[in-house]
């Protein structure tokens, strides 16, 4: 296992015109800018996390009522990262910066959820009984004794997510860079 890890380090990554790589750092900086200016709010993005983690639940719900809840969380993070992985392993850096980078935008759609803990004034979703409607973290963070910490535990993951997202597009510029005037960036 770490020969074939030590084999994907020691591959160069697949080249990539400036061109491409220049769109795809005015694509990653207006949609920063775009959540940005949303404050924590609903991205278009979500609308296809908010499938993923319904999906979570069904999926993870085989395995017993805790990870059943839990599993529309591990799902939507599960998703980009796995996919991510993926592309690093055929070194592919738009197709890896671009799952990693909504790997991480994930977190600030989970941490708007957690925030809404004890409030509870996020509308809720599901795929099951419609009259039985839990909001996911209020339960996972009653059950772990952390409720009344729901903002703080937020503010933490936002910023992780916020800090992933700009290591990615700062990952990207320096692929760039590095390159000087070549035609590709490797």
């Amino acid at each position: 296992m770490l020969d074939y890890l030590q084999s994907i380090l020691e591959e160069p990554w697949k080249p990539v015109s400036r061109a491409a790589v220049i769109a795809w750092l005015i694509f990653y900086g207006g949609f920063l800018a775009y959540a940005f200016a949303e404050h924590g709010g609903f991205l278009f993005i979500d609308s296809a996390n908010l499938v993923v983690h319904e999906g979570g639940h069904n999926l993870f719900g085989w395995f017993g009522a805790t990870i059943g809840l839990w599993g529309g969380t591990l799902l939507q993070w599960l998703v980009p990262l796995l996919l991510a992985a993926y592309f690093f392993t055929q070194r592919q850096t738009g197709g890896f910066v671009f799952c990693l980078f909504f790997f991480f935008e994930n977190w600030l759609y989970t941490a708007t959820y957690m925030a809404d803990a004890r409030a509870q004034e996020l509308p809720l979703v599901t795929t099951g009984d419609p009259d039985f409607v839990e909001h996911d973290f209020h339960a996972i963070f009653s059950s772990l004794g952390v409720l009344d910490y729901d903002t703080k535990i937020a503010l933490v993951v936002r910023i992780l997510g916020w800090c992933g997202m700009v290591t990615c597009v700062a990952w990207l510029a320096w692929r760039l860079r590095s390159v000087g005037s070549a035609a590709k960036v490797r």
